[in-house]
């Protein structure tokens, strides 16, 4: 639980952090200063650790998975400069909806019952956020979705890389190929940041790792099923931090489409347990 906690912190902060330096640099640059701070952190790691430590295998399919990744960083760092934190992180949630559809076809995992109910309270939770007709639909919303879906490839293309791939070889190859990738349009848009970025820039950095560290000792450690409720606390809390930081207003729906989209993720990764269990 204290690892999902660590987790729920490293998140909400790192959307705090984006919101932060969108107001004054370009999210390509974004981008790239969090890619050089993680890599410099992990390249540290990778000095201490034993020789083969970063050995990689199916390098056709690490280069797409991080290029996707970044294409995935990039516009969610471009949507939490355009709307409300909450409307972020109720969207963020449907990464395990694609997830999950793009299991089926690429990893050979079936299409549950528990898989189809998520799928569908999940685009449900989405029009509820969105409510399209009855209010505009915000550009800032539409680059959230692209990113849980690019996201949600990568999940699906790390998990497959993770059969010959150890974790510190798969995140220190994410970083070091995002690098030149990142540099192209990060350098372009380069305006020098000030002092007072310094401390945003750094905190990026950090927590692209220990969010994504603390997710994996979570699950190692405890049951998914006890995870997920906790993580749902994202949603109350990013909500007060937009309300106190940045007068944003609550929305009722958008906590009505998040409870869906958690309640049908929820229940598959239930059923998929039970199904464990017998």
């Amino acid at each position: 639980i204290l690892w999902v906690f660590a987790m729920l912190f490293s998140f909400l902060t790192m959307a705090v952090a984006a919101r932060e330096l969108s107001d004054t640099i370009s999210p390509f640059q974004i981008v790239l200063m969090r890619t050089i701070v993680a890599l410099s952190i992990v390249s540290a790691i990778v000095l201490r650790s034993q020789p083969g430590a970063i050995a990689i295998h199916r390098p056709k399919l690490h280069m797409f998975r991080n290029f996707i990744h970044y294409f995935g960083n990039l516009t969610w760092i471009i949507g939490v400069g355009l709307i409300p934190l909450a409307q972020v992180f109720a969207l963020e949630f449907t990464m395990p909806i694609w997830v999950a559809m793009m299991a089926v076809f690429f990893l050979d995992e079936k299409m549950t019952f528990g898989k189809i109910v998520a799928i569908v309270l999940g685009f449900i939770g989405v029009l509820i956020v969105l409510r399209p007709g009855l209010v505009p639909i915000e550009l800032g919303s539409l680059f959230v979705l692209i990113a849980s879906f690019a996201f949600a490839i990568a999940f699906v293309s790390g998990k497959s890389l993770s059969k010959d791939n150890a974790s510190l070889a798969i995140i220190f190859w994410m970083f070091a190929m995002q690098l030149p990738i990142s540099a192209i349009g990060g350098i372009y848009v380069w305006t020098t940041p000030e002092w007072a970025d310094l401390p945003w820039i750094l905190w990026i950095g950090v927590t692209a790792l220990t969010a994504h560290y603390s997710m994996v000792r979570a699950l190692a450690l405890a049951d998914v099923t006890l995870i997920l409720p906790i993580d749902f606390i994202r949603m109350p809390l990013i909500a007060v931090i937009g309300y106190m930081f940045y007068a944003e207003p609550f929305s009722i729906w958008i906590f009505v489409g998040a409870g869906l989209v958690f309640a049908g993720e929820y229940y598959n990764i239930h059923q998929e347990h039970k199904g464990m269990q017998k």
